[in-house]
C-alpha cells in the first residue's frame, strides 16, 4: 500500500502509463465557461464520448462489476483494509480516479464512516502536496449513478482547469456553496474543520443527508412515503449527489437526472443529464447541438439546474 501522501504523484504516473498502454481511453473535450447565479460553470463537449463502449444490460447477461476485479493497468493502490484506488477507464479529465470498496456494497446505501474517512484521506493527500482535489458521490436513480458497486470519484482541480482560457475564471463550485449563493437548486453545505476525525465527518454527512431527506418529504409527502416503504434497510430514501473538498461538504437532493432543452431549431434535444460533477461546477454534453444551445442561451443552464433538484432561492448551512 502506497503512503497516502504519495497518492497525487502515483495517480499522475499511472494515468500516463495506462494511457500509453491503452488500459484507459482519454476523451478530449472542448470547454466553455457559462454563468449561473454569478458563479462560473464549465460546459464540456466530447463528441467521441457518445461512441464509448456501453455495458451489456441484457437480462440474460449478468452486468459486469468493474470494481470486483479491476484491471492491473488501472489499479493504483489499496487504501486501508476496506478500500482501494483505481483509475477511471474512460476519463474526460486527466487523472480521474476512484475510491471503491473491496467488498461489494450498494451505491444506494448510505455511506459509512470508513467510506467518508477514506475519501478524506485522498483529499488530505492532495492538500498536503499544495494541490486541490474534488470528490463526488452519485447515489440513486436520479443522481447520474452508473454502477451499483459503491465508489466515490475524484478529480484534481488543476486537471479540471485543463482547456480553460487564461482570461477566463473558474473555481470549484463546492467551496463557493459554503457562502449559500442563490442557485436554482436546493443544496445543503457544511464547512470541514481543519482538524477533523472520520467520526465527525460522518456526523456532518448524516446531518446533511437528513436535511435533504426532509426537503424531499416537504416537497412531496405522499410520494416520499411510498418511495421510502420500498427501500431496503440502510438504503437512502432519496437520490442525491455529494460533493467534497478539503474545506467543504455539499449535498444536493435529486428528483431528476436531467432536462430536455430546445435546440437551435426549436426542437427538444437531450436530456442534459447531470451527475455529481455539477457540485464541482462542471457539466458534460455529448452532442454539438446541446453544446451550441447551452452556449447561445445561458438561461437554459438555469433551467436544467432547476429541474434536477428541488427548486430553491435559498440554501442551508450547518
Amino acid at each position: 500500500m502506497a503512503a497516502t501522501r504519495s497518492i497525487p504523484a502515483l495517480v499522475r504516473q499511472l494515468f500516463k502509463a495506462a494511457q500509453s498502454s491503452g488500459d484507459l481511453t482519454f476523451y478530449a473535450t472542448q470547454v466553455s465557461i457559462l454563468s449561473c447565479g454569478g458563479l462560473p460553470f464549465q460546459l464540456r463537449f466530447s463528441p467521441a464520448l457518445a461512441n464509448k463502449p456501453k455495458a451489456d444490460k441484457s437480462k440474460t447477461t449478468k452486468p459486469k462489476d468493474p470494481f470486483e476485479d479491476p484491471p492491473q493497468g488501472l489499479f493504483i493502490s489499496d487504501l486501508g483494509p476496506n478500500h482501494y484506488l483505481v483509475l477511471n477507464k474512460f476519463p474526460v479529465i486527466p487523472d480521474h480516479f476512484i475510491l471503491a470498496t473491496k467488498q461489494f456494497k450498494e451505491q444506494t446505501d448510505l455511506l459509512e464512516e470508513e467510506d467518508i474517512g477514506a475519501a478524506y484521506e485522498c483529499l488530505k493527500a492532495y492538500q498536503q502536496n499544495g494541490e486541490e482535489l474534488f470528490g463526488f458521490f452519485n447515489s440513486g436513480e436520479h443522481s447520474g449513478a452508473s454502477q451499483p458497486h459503491r465508489h466515490i470519484q475524484f478529480l484534481p482541480v488543476d486537471s479540471m482547469r485543463s482547456g480553460i482560457e487564461q482570461n477566463e475564471t473558474w473555481n470549484v463550485l463546492a467551496d463557493s456553496l459554503l457562502e449559500s449563493p442563490d442557485l436554482p437548486f436546493k443544496f445543503f453545505s457544511s464547512r470541514i474543520p481543519s482538524l477533523v476525525t472520520p467520526k465527525r465527518l460522518y456526523e456532518l454527512y448524516k446531518a446533511l443527508h437528513e436535511k435533504a431527506v426532509q426537503a424531499v418529504v416537504d416537497r412531496s409527502p405522499e410520494e416520499s412515503t411510498s418511495s421510502a416503504e420500498n427501500k431496503r434497510k440502510g438504503e437512502s430514501p432519496i437520490s442525491y449527489n455529494l460533493g467534497l473538498t478539503d474545506r467543504a461538504m455539499v449535498l444536493c437532493p435529486r428528483v431528476s437526472e436531467g432536462l430536455r432543452i430546445a435546440g437551435t431549431n426549436g426542437e427538444l434535444i437531450g436530456p442534459i443529464a447531470l451527475n455529481g460533477t455539477i457540485l464541482g461546477g462542471t457539466l458534460l454534453v455529448k452532442s454539438e447541438e446541446e453544446w451550441q444551445s447551452l452556449k447561445d442561451d445561458q438561461t437554459k443552464l438555469a433551467d436544467v439546474l432547476g429541474a434536477i433538484g428541488i427548486p430553491s432561492t435559498t440554501s442551508k448551512r450547518l
